[in-house]
């Protein structure tokens, strides 16, 4: 198994990875309650730059921001620069199988939060391995994602495939399912 996947499943160890472009080095770690306020502080400054009207990011931002409640039901993975600064976090939990392709087991991620200052140097993609790793160690069949409309080019480049909306009333429309590979 690679070190990530362990550190993900076993919250054992650390990966330094280095990024392209930037000469400081990015630890992936589980995210503590201490981490909240910087945690939220990326995922506001993510949200400001999504293509939406201001209102609506302001108005929706507080059900993107995580609490120490959260932490008890997610795993929640940090991307940390060398100094303590975190760039980036990712979110996830279990699927519930009603969102899933019929008959597949899953992950679900909440999301990938870089900070816009660190976009476009692998951090999400990074964040993104920890996910699988995750994953590939429950054995679940994939990861399902309700993603935000920008980040489809991000999802689908890195395999991810939009799933049918089958009911308007109940399927969010941005829903994105990567299958595993054989394990």
């Amino acid at each position: 198994m690679n070190p990530l996947a362990l550190f993900v499943v076993h919250r054992a160890a650390s990966s330094t990875l280095a990024l392209p472009a930037m000469t400081e080095s990015i630890t992936l770690r589980s995210a503590d309650a201490d981490d909240l306020p910087a945690v939220n502080a990326v995922i506001e400054r993510a949200v400001m730059v999504w293509d939406l009207p201001e209102r609506v990011k302001r108005l929706s931002l507080s059900t993107y921001s995580y609490s120490p409640l959260d932490l008890e039901h997610l795993e929640v993975v940090v991307a940390e620069r060398r100094g303590g600064d975190i760039m980036g976090v990712a979110a996830w939990e279990e699927a519930d199988a009603a969102g899933t392709p019929a008959g597949c087991s899953g992950l679900l991620l909440h999301g990938i939060y870089v900070d816009p200052a660190a976009h476009r140097h692998g951090i999400g993609t990074k964040l993104l391995a920890a996910v699988q790793a995750a994953a590939r160690e429950r054995a679940v069949d994939g990861i399902l994602v309700k993603a935000q409309r920008g980040a489809e080019g991000f999802f689908v480049s890195r395999g991810f495939r939009k799933l049918p909306v089958l009911d308007p009333g109940r399927d969010y429309p941005h829903r994105y399912w990567m299958p595993l590979q054989a394990r």
